[in-house]
């Protein structure tokens, strides 16, 4: 049994020809007028993919480049707020030791002028006792000498007795 082959399947030589020729023509047709724009349009493509790609990189840098720059910031921003927390905790410390010397220094006015008043309340107080003592002193004495100079001729005798005392000195 010979395979039959059918002629469906098997081309006539001159379809092969006019084939071949058409498909010379196409290529030819395609190769002088879309191949070219056909190849610019895929290098342009892998020129702008490319691009991009480069551009990515370029923005992924700057933003690595950003990140680091407001960590930087970020650090900068909490040492200056660090500074200023302890410069503010140094002037509160400053206003309050003041606030203590100026109190302390008012004390120890208000205590030396309450100290001067009480000395001088004292003072008055000492000079007034005195003063009635003395009045008192003169008061006693006074009656004392009444009674004891009531006599005319002892009164006499007592001022001569002075007279001498004064004239001896």
């Amino acid at each position: 049994m010979l395979l039959e082959i059918n002629p469906l399947v098997l081309p006539d030589i001159g379809l092969v020809f006019w084939s071949t020729i058409a498909f010379l023509v196409l290529l030819f047709v395609l190769g002088k007028f879309a191949w070219k724009p056909i190849m610019k349009a895929i290098n342009e493509r892998e020129k702008g993919i490319e691009d991009a790609l480069a551009k990515a990189d370029r923005v992924k840098a700057e933003m690595v480049a950003l990140q680091s720059e407001n960590e930087a910031m970020l650090a900068k921003a909490r040492e200056e707020r660090a500074i200023l927390l302890k410069e503010a905790k140094e002037t509160s410390d400053k206003i309050l030791a003041e606030a203590k010397d100026k109190a302390k220094a008012e004390y120890d006015r208000i205590v030396a002028d309450a100290q001067l008043a009480i000395t001088q309340q004292k003072n008055a107080a000492l000079t007034d006792v005195k003063n009635q003592v003395g009045a008192l002193v003169v008061d006693v004495a006074e009656k004392v000498l009444r009674r004891e100079l009531a006599n005319k001729a002892d009164q006499e005798n007592y001022i001569s007795e002075l007279t001498k005392d004064v004239k001896l000195n």
